[in-house]
C-alpha cells in the first residue's frame, strides 16, 4: 500500500517538447512569409524589345525603377490583362496570379541609358497616353534571407540531428552511443518484485543460485574458510522450464545491482560493436561490484568458434565471444562480478565458455515431476478465484511432461473458460477443458464430419484403446474422444504415463503396437486404411530408428550407437557405410512390420471388445477409463495403471482423514469403506489425462 501511494504522489515526469513539430511549423511560416513578401519572384522576366512593344501598344500602367538593383518592375492595366496573351501567360507562369502588380520584370544594364530610352519612347506617344516612372530604394532583405537563411537553416538542422544522435530517441538515435551496453540495471531504486517464493518446482536449481545470493550478502561466511565465489552459473533447460524466472528471482533476492540483457543485444551490423558493448558492460559492472550480470539466450553470441566462417573473413560474433571470454576470466579480470546465463542449446556453445573459471556451474533445469508440478499449480492458483474442490495434486497428475509455462497457460485458459461461461469461480471442469484445449487444441463444434468418417475415427481410436488395454507395458488410455479438435485432429486420446527415465525393449515395442492400433483396427474392420495414422506413423518411425541406431536394441547390428551428442541436429554426415544404412532401413522396416502384425492379431482376437468400444464411442463421443473397464473388463495384469495408482493413493488419504474425523467426533458418520467407494466412483468420472495423440 505504501509503495502504491508513493507512486501516486510522485510527480509525473515532464513531457519532452516535440521539437520536430516546431521545426516544421517554423519552416512553413518562413516559406509563406518569403512567398508573400517577395512578390518579385512571381513576376515574369521580359526583354527590352517586349517592353518597348508593351509601351507602344499602351498596355503599361506603371513603371517602377529599383535603384541600385538595375531592375524595372512593370505593372499592366486591367484592360491589358484581359488580353489572351497576357492572361494565359500569367496563369501558366504564376501559381498565384497578381492582380495588383507588378506583373513583369526587366533587367537593365545601366539606369541612365534606360531613362533616356524610356523618355524618347514617351515623346512619340500622345500626351494623354504618356506615363512616367517611379524610383524606389529597397534593401534586398529577401536576397539576404536566401543567401544567409539557408546556411543558418542547414547549420541548425545539422546541430539538431547531432543532438538527437548523441542522446535522443527515434530512428538512428544514440548513434554515438552504439558501443555502449544495452543492459537494464536493477538496483535498490529499480527493484524486481519476483522472489524465490514465486519460483516453484525448481528446488535443486534454487539451492544452487541461493548459494550465490548468500555469498553476495555474507561473503565472510565463505572467505573465512578460503572459498572463492563462483565466477558464473549457466542455466540449461528446455523452453518454458523457468530459466529466466529463476534469474528474476535472483535479481529480487540478491540486494546487489543486477544487469540484465539478451545475447542478441551484442549483435550489431557494425564491426567491433559487440566487443565494445561487452567491454562497456563489464566496465559498468566493475564500478558497481559486487553485482550480477544476467545474459539470456547466450547462444546468440556463445556459439562454437570456427564453424561456418569463410577463410579470411571477419566474424563479428567470434570477436564478441573473444571479448566476453577475456572479460569473464582474462588477464585483467576483477572479483565481485558474477555471470548468470541461460540457454536451451548448450550443445552449440563454445567449450572455452563452459570451462571452470568462467561458468563454474551448469545448473540443469528439467521439466518438473509430479511434486514440482503440484507446487507450480499452487503458485499459479493463488491469484485465481477457484472452487474448494480444486486439487493441485490431481491437476499435476493430469499433466505429466508439462513445463512451468504450460502449467501457467492451463491456469489462464481455465480462467478464460470460466469467464466465458459466466461463472463466479473456476471449477474442476474448467481445468479439464483447459487441459484438453492445450493438449488437443480448440474443440471444433462447427466441423461437419460425414458418418463414414466418424465411424473410421471411432474404430481408429477404439483400436488404440484396446491395444493399450491388453498390452502390459503400454500406457492405457484415460480418456478417448472423437470430437474434432485443433487444426486437423478428428479425434484424440489422453494417457497418464508413468514417469520414468529408462525404457526396456519390451516397453518400447508395446508402445509401438499401441500407436499402430488405430491403423490396424481400420484394416481389420474395413479392410482398408486411411490417412488418419500420419502422426502415429511418424512417432513409431522415429522410435524404431532410435531403437536400431541409437539405443543398440537390434540383434543384427548389435550394441552399436551412431548418435553423436556433440554434433548438431542438422549434421548430414553419416558415421556408417551405405551397406550399413541399407541394413538399418531393412531392420527398421521389419521391426515395424512385426509390431503391426502383432497388433492386428491382438485386435482380431479382441474383435468383440473393439466393436463394443467403437459403438459406445459413436454414441457418447467421449469415454473415460472406467467406461473401458465396464465395457471390456479389467486389465489382465497384476500391475495397476498409473491412474489406478493415483486414485488408490487419493482413497487412502481420504480414508485416513475420515478415520481421524470419526475418532475426533466420536459420533455417527458414514462408513469409511462406503465413503471411499463413493469418492472413487466420483473421481473415476473425471479426466486424469496427459499426452495427446494428434490425428486419429
Amino acid at each position: 500500500m505504501a509503495d502504491s501511494k508513493k507512486k501516486k504522489m510522485m510527480p509525473k515526469p515532464p513531457q519532452r517538447p516535440n521539437y520536430p513539430i516546431w521545426i516544421i511549423v517554423t519552416l512553413l511560416a518562413l516559406i509563406l512569409g518569403v512567398t508573400y513578401f517577395n512578390k518579385s519572384n512571381s513576376t515574369i522576366e521580359i526583354t527590352q524589345r517586349r517592353f518597348d512593344k508593351m509601351l507602344s501598344e499602351g498596355d503599361v500602367k506603371e513603371v517602377v525603377l529599383i535603384d541600385q538593383q538595375n531592375v524595372v518592375e512593370i505593372t499592366l492595366s486591367q484592360e491589358a490583362l484581359q488580353k489572351p496573351e497576357y492572361r494565359n501567360e500569367q496563369e501558366e507562369r504564376n501559381p498565384f496570379p497578381l492582380t495588383s502588380g507588378p506583373h513583369y520584370r526587366l533587367q537593365i544594364a545601366n539606369t541612365e541609358v534606360f531613362v533616356e530610352d524610356f523618355n524618347e519612347a514617351q515623346e512619340d506617344l500622345p500626351r494623354n497616353e504618356q506615363i512616367g516612372y517611379k524610383v524606389e530604394k529597397r534593401s534586398d532583405v529577401v536576397g539576404w534571407l536566401f543567401q544567409w537563411g539557408f546556411l543558418f537553416l542547414l547549420l541548425f538542422g545539422f546541430w539538431f540531428l547531432m543532438r538527437r544522435m548523441a542522446g535522443g530517441g527515434g530512428p538512428g538515435g544514440q548513434i554515438f552511443n552504439i558501443g555502449k551496453s544495452r543492459a537494464a540495471l536493477f538496483d535498490a531504486e529499480n527493484k524486481v518484485n519476483v522472489t524465490f517464493d514465486n519460483v516453484a518446482g525448481l528446488d535443486e536449481a534454487k539451492e544452487e543460485v541461493r548459494e550465490i545470493v548468500d555469498f553476495l550478502k555474507n561473503p565472510s561466511k565463505y572467505t573465512n574458510l578460503g572459498g572463492k565465489i563462483p565466477k558464473g552459473a549457466l542455466l540449461i533447460g528446455t523452453p518454458g522450464t523457468g530459466k529466466t524466472l529463476l534469474a528474476k528471482a535472483v535479481a529480487g533476492e540478491a540486494g546487489v545491482p543486477f544487469f540484465s540483457l539478451s545475447g542478441s543485444d551484442f549483435v550489431e551490423m557494425f564491426v567491433g560493436v559487440g566487443a565494445a558493448r561487452v567491454r562497456d558492460l563489464f566496465k559498468q559492472a566493475k564500478e558497481k561490484a559486487p553485482c550480477i550480470i544476467f545474459i539470456d539466450e547466450i547462444d546468440a553470441v556463445g556459439r562454437a568458434r570456427g564453424k561456418g566462417a569463410m577463410p579470411g573473413s571477419n566474424d563479428e560474433r567470434e570477436n564478441t565471444l573473444n571479448s566476453l571470454l577475456a572479460e569473464m576470466d582474462g588477464f585483467s579480470t576483477d572479483s565481485g562480478v558474477i555471470i548468470l546465463a541461460a540457454t536451451n542449446r548448450p550443445d552449440v556453445l563454445d567449450s572455452a565458455l563452459l570451462r571452470p573459471g568462467r561458468f563454474d556451474r551448469q545448473i540443469s533445469i528439467d521439466k518438473p515431476d509430479i511434486v514440482g508440478r503440484e507446487a507450480i499449480f499452487k503458485v499459479h492458483l493463488k491469484p485465481l478465484k477457484t472452487s474448494k474442490d480444486i486439487n493441485p495434486k490431481k491437476l499435476a497428475a493430469q499433466t505429466p511432461g508439462f513445463a512451468g509455462a504450460e502449467i501457467a497457460n492451463i491456469c489462464n485458459e481455465a480462467a478464460l473458460i470460466a469467464a466465458r461461461r459466466d461463472k463466479k469461480v473456476i471449477e474442476t471442469q474448467d481445468f479439464h477443458d483447459a487441459i484438453d484445449r492445450v493438449i488437443g487444441g480448440l474443440e471444433k463444434k462447427n466441423k461437419i464430419i460425414s458418418p463414414e468418417e466418424k465411424e473410421i475415427v471411432a474404430y481408429h481410436e477404439a483400436g488404440h484403446a484396446v491395444a493399450g488395454w491388453f498390452l502390459e507395458h503400454a500406457d492405457p488410455l484415460v480418456k478417448v474422444s472423437i470430437v474434432p479438435r485443433g487444426v486437423a485432429a478428428l479425434g484424440y486420446a489422453q494417457y497418464l504415463p508413468k514417469e520414468q527415465f529408462l525404457y526396456r525393449t519390451e516397453q518400447m515395442l508395446d508402445q509401438m503396437c499401441m500407436a499402430l492400433g488405430g491403423r490396424a483396427a481400420e484394416e481389420v474392420v474395413f479392410g482398408k486404411i486411411s490417412t488418419g495414422a500420419q502422426n502415429d506413423l511418424e512417432r513409431i518411425t522415429k522410435m524404431a530408428y532410435s531403437m536400431v541406431t541409437v539405443y543398440g536394441m537390434n540383434e543384427k547390428l548389435g550394441n552399436v550407437s551412431f548418435y553423436d551428442s556433440r554434433q548438431p541436429d542438422y549434421n548430414f554426415t553419416k558415421p556408417y557405410s551405405e551397406a550399413t544404412a541399407q541394413t538399418i532401413d531393412e531392420e527398421v522396416r521389419q521391426l515395424i512390420e512385426r509390431a503391426y502384425e502383432r497388433t492386428k492379431k491382438l485386435l482380431i482376437d479382441k474383435r468383440d471388445q473393439l466393436e463394443a468400444l467403437a459403438k459406445q464411442l459413436l454414441d457418447k463421443e467421449i469415454l473415460f477409463q472406467n467406461d473401458l473397464e465396464n465395457l471390456i473388463g479389467k486389465r489382465p495384469f497384476a500391475r495397476p495403471t498409473s491412474y489406478q495408482e493415483y486414485t488408490q493413493e487419493e482413497e487412502k488419504k481420504d480414508d485416513s482423514k475420515e478415520n481421524e474425523d470419526i475418532k475426533s467426533s466420536n459420533g455417527h458418520a458414514t462408513s469409511p469403506d462406503v465413503a471411499s467407494s463413493e469418492k472413487a466412483a466420483a473421481s473415476s468420472e473425471e479426466t486424469t489425462a496427459a499426452e495427446a495423440k494428434g490425428n486419429p
